[in-house]
């Protein structure tokens, strides 16, 4: 940690003189908010005019609320300040030659009564924007992304994509950090994306090159889940219904209540939900001049129980200084039920198994977390600390009855198997911001995460009325994770052009121990991973961008436990406890422009991997297949993507996003050489109609192109939802309709080739669902929800 702090100090000074090079100038600044809730307002318009009303200068204030003009004449002025649906501010500007920096302060804008009444459509953020270091999407502006969970409005952001066991994409690339506001939360653990409301969601940021305040795992980059935050004093509330087929019910009571100083907020989520799943296999041996094949169904019934709370307050000790304080709990309870039946053909006789299995699981996830944040009169400055400490606990039991029904009845052992595990996390950061000039700001950090995660499993065979271990599986496996990280980075503009230039070190220690003596591994390293962030505002309305950073990917700890359950017969997948992380350089540029109807956002990006991790599947002595991740020497991946968001008339929106790229790997692990090259297309189509009478129309399209590696080829993949919505009682309720995997076209096919076997596997996780939403509002328009832990300087 030494190390690392010498790093920041010398970072700290070489930025500071950085920013000293550029000459001041004359410059205005100051910070927005809505004057009766307190809360920060970005993309207001801010004008500087001279005394023939003749614009000079402007500007729009940023997503904090914060916003700066530079380069101001000398002279007599006036400054105003506008937002639709706000009363307009007016102050007057003296600047003189002996004029440098000018604060303003707090600049406080009112909701206009009348011109709210009079006008239908209000000013909004725009769907797509680019800021410096990230592309953000704005949520709730369709159907699909109010209906359902976080996993379904993910579906629908631009470059992200969710699998149907939850596993978060970017760009085809698995290899990603999902965030809530801006850190690790209990809310992106054990699939809980899933029970968290697309409708308290506000923003999307998606974070292809992350700047050097962010963490440096994922080769891929960050999804950044902004919650929405109440703006409303006293109490107000949301009470959310959800009905669906297969069996989706849902009960997510919210209140909320917010004075001058205090903000009390509290969500409860209750879920009971049921899912279908088909998955077939058809299977060829080659031994010798012998052919032997294998018909396998498996047929999946899931049941998951949830109960979610969230709860905490923030409390404002005075105008530059918060505190806040909150719990997360995430209990679920999940019970399965699955009967697979194989028909084996061969050269002799044939024969027929069928294998049921049922579990019993459950897991209880717990977050504490603290902020403490301080601004100062300069509203750009500001110094924030966190802590979180997570702790859960899991208990999963299989039981498994085989028994072989052809040519002649004969039941097989039982098998049964425990898992039993537990993790403690603690995370303390603390972050300063501190501007060097008007137009020039330095960001340092240091963060400590320490992680503990233990796991138990056993495997026992039935032999009459006596249990013994079944194959040697009865082990313990210990993990330890120890990351300290220190960053800096200076940000600066000068005219239209913007730069951030960081570097982050990270000091990691692993160790991976298991009772019996097996592995035994430690991993000692530090890395420095530089990023730098350009970009150029032109005057009419477009941002070209251009970005760098090294990322790290670690492995996930699915990854590494060498553990596997037995519910298929045939084929398992084992964790690798000696994987190593992989490195990516990656290289992006991308534009932004924006006409009255057509938004139009193309970018090209170049990704070159070290050490990747790929699955890799053989036979083992027992005939089994194993399927387990190994590390291999790189991957190359280039790709272009292009989004469009078009609004040809007031009342229709059609966007479409597109993907492709090639990717070359090279590597062998044992006698597999995985040495290949291939090409990815990846595209969704979205339309939506709006009707006068508050209702709304959409239909969405996504397209998975087929790709392959050096064992496994993939078939193209569909999937089509289709969702409406109806404002009811004055807007303080929305009817929702919606369907998901229409036409149960959502199907995995894959076909996966060895020496002398062949795999054709399809997967149908889930079946088509059809959902009806109600929710009311109490003291809430609209797109509002209940305010979450306040974001500090995450975000």
């Amino acid at each position: 940690m030494k190390r690392i702090a010498l790093l920041c100090i010398g970072l700290f000074f070489s930025a500071l003189a950085m920013a000293q090079t550029n000459p001041t100038k004359k410059a205005v600044h100051g910070l927005i908010k809505e004057k009766s809730a307190q809360t920060a307002m970005p993309y207001v318009s801010v004008t500087i005019k001279n005394e023939n009303a003749k614009i000079v200068a402007g500007s729009v204030s940023d997503e904090k609320g914060a916003f700066v003009l530079d380069s101001i004449p000398t002279g007599n002025l006036t400054i105003e300040f506008s937002f639709m649906g706000y009363q307009s501010v007016s102050r007057p500007l003296q600047i003189t030659a002996t004029s440098s920096r000018i604060n303003l302060g707090i600049v406080y804008l009112e909701p206009d009564p009348k011109l709210l009444k009079e006008v239908a459509i209000t000013g909004e953020r725009p769907t797509i924007s680019l800021q410096i270091d990230k592309k953000v999407f704005t949520a709730g502006k369709d159907v699909l992304s109010q209906t359902g969970s976080a996993v379904d409005l993910l579906n629908g952001v631009p470059s992200v994509s969710v699998s149907p066991t939850g596993v978060a994409s970017l760009r085809g690339n698995s290899n990603v950090l999902v965030l809530i506001n801006g850190r690790r939360s209990g809310l992106t653990a054990a699939n809980a994306l899933d029970q968290l409301p697309a409708d308290q969601i506000s923003q999307v940021e998606v974070i292809t090159n992350p700047s050097s305040r962010y963490d440096a795992t994922g080769s891929a980059g960050i999804i950044n889940i902004i919650l929405k935050k109440n703006k409303t004093a006293g109490f107000n509330g949301q009470l959310r219904l959800v009905g669906g087929i297969p069996n989706e019910t849902r009960i997510t009571p919210s209140i909320n209540y917010k004075s001058e100083k205090l903000n009390i907020f509290s969500t409860v989520g209750i879920r009971l939900s049921d899912y279908v799943g088909l998955y077939t296999t058809d299977q060829s041996i080659r031994n010798n001049s012998l052919t032997s094949t294998l018909n396998q169904r498996q047929d999946e019934n899931r049941h998951d129980n949830a109960k979610l709370l969230y709860v905490g307050a923030d409390y404002q000790i005075n105008d530059h200084n918060t505190l806040t304080a909150a719990f997360l709990k995430n209990a679920t309870k999940d019970h399965d039920k699955t009967a697979l039946n194989y028909n084996y053909a061969s050269a002799g006789p044939d024969s027929s198994l069928l294998r049921k299995g049922e579990s019993f699981e459950t897991r209880s996830y717990n977050q504490l977390e603290f902020n403490y944040t301080r601004t100062f009169k300069n509203p750009v400055k500001k110094y924030t600390v966190d802590m979180q400490y997570d702790f859960w606990d899991s208990d999963k039991e299989w039981s498994l009855n085989t028994q072989k029904t052809f040519p002649a009845l004969l039941n097989l052992p039982g098998i049964r198997t425990g898992s039993v595990g537990a993790s403690k996390d603690l995370m303390v950061q603390t972050d300063l911001v501190q501007p060097l000039d008007s137009n020039s700001r330095l960001e340092v950090g240091l963060k400590m995460e320490n992680r503990s995660v233990s796991s138990n499993f056993k495997a026992e065979q039935q032999n009459g009325n006596v249990w013994n271990i079944f194959e040697n599986i009865d082990n313990k496996l210990a993990y330890s994770e120890l990351i300290g990280a220190a960053y800096a980075q200076v940000m600066s503009r000068l005219g239209n052009f913007s730069y951030q230039l960081g570097l982050r070190s990270e000091l990691t220690r692993i160790k991976i121990e298991d009772r019996i003596g097996t592995y035994n591994d430690r991993k000692n390293y530090t890395r420095l991973f530089p990023t730098l962030n350009l970009s150029y505002r032109f005057a009419n309305n477009a941002t070209l961008q251009a970005s760098y950073s090294k990322r790290i990917n670690r492995p996930s700890l699915n990854n590494l436990y060498p553990f596997n359950e037995l519910t298929d017969y045939n084929s398992r997948y084992v964790g690798n406890p000696e994987l190593d992380p992989s490195y990516a350089h990656v290289f992006e540029v991308g534009y932004i422009k924006n006409w009255n109807v057509l938004t139009f956002n193309p970018a090209v990006y170049y990704q070159r991997n070290n050490g990747i991790m790929v699955d890799y599947t053989f036979r083992n002595e027992n005939n089994v297949f194993i399927t387990t991740p190994v590390n291999i020497q790189r991957e190359i991946r280039k790709g272009i993507e292009l989004s469009l968001l078009y609004n040809p008339i007031k009342w229709l929106q059609l966007n479409l996003e597109m993907n492709a790229y090639s990717f070359t790997q090279q590597g062998q692990y044992q006698s597999q050489d995985f040495s290949h090259e291939g090409h990815v297309l990846t595209s969704r189509l979205s339309g939506q109609l709006k009707f006068a009478n508050k209702l709304s129309i959409q239909s969405r399209y996504s397209f998975v192109g087929g790709q392959s590696n050096a064992q496994t080829r993939t078939l193209a993949n569909h999937n089509l939802e289709f969702g409406v919505s109806k404002n009811l009682f004055k807007d303080k309720a929305t009817l929702l309709f919606d369907v998901g995997n229409l036409f149960n076209l959502r199907k995995f096919k894959s076909t996966t080739t060895g020496t002398d076997y062949t795999l054709n596997r399809m997967d149908s996780p889930n079946a088509a669902r059809y959902r009806l939403t109600f929710v009311y509002r109490l003291n809430l328009k609209e797109n509002q929800a209940i305010r979450q832990a306040k974001a500090g300087n995450r975000n």
